[in-house]
């Protein structure tokens, strides 16, 4: 399964890089893989670990704040694996060029 989540801790202004940093510290060192995007952050994996991941940043976010808002999208499709890659490896075979990224 494929899941996108964005966790944002309310009241902290407008800059949050050091917030979602402390948060992408335990995504990184999770060993699962993952996209950090600019609203958000891609993982991959099972659900257990990846629902275990997702419940420990929200934990680590809500230490630091008194209010966090997370956001989850669950792709979540039988037998599929490295689908981070495969995705737009894909759409990149559809339209015969690479996109830009």
């Amino acid at each position: 399964m494929i899941v996108e989540f964005s966790i944002v801790p309310v009241g902290w202004g407008e800059e949050l890089a050091e917030a979602v940093a402390r948060v992408l510290d335990i995504v990184d060192t999770s060993g699962l893989p993952y996209q950090l995007t600019a609203m958000g952050t891609l993982v991959e994996g099972d659900w257990d670990e990846v629902i275990d991941l997702v419940r420990r940043c929200h934990g680590a976010m809500r230490a630091q704040a008194a209010r966090v808002l997370t956001h989850i999208a669950i792709d979540d499709r039988s037998q599929a694996r490295e689908r981070l890659a495969g995705k737009v490896r894909d759409v990149e075979k559809t339209l015969g060029r690479a996109l830009k990224k």
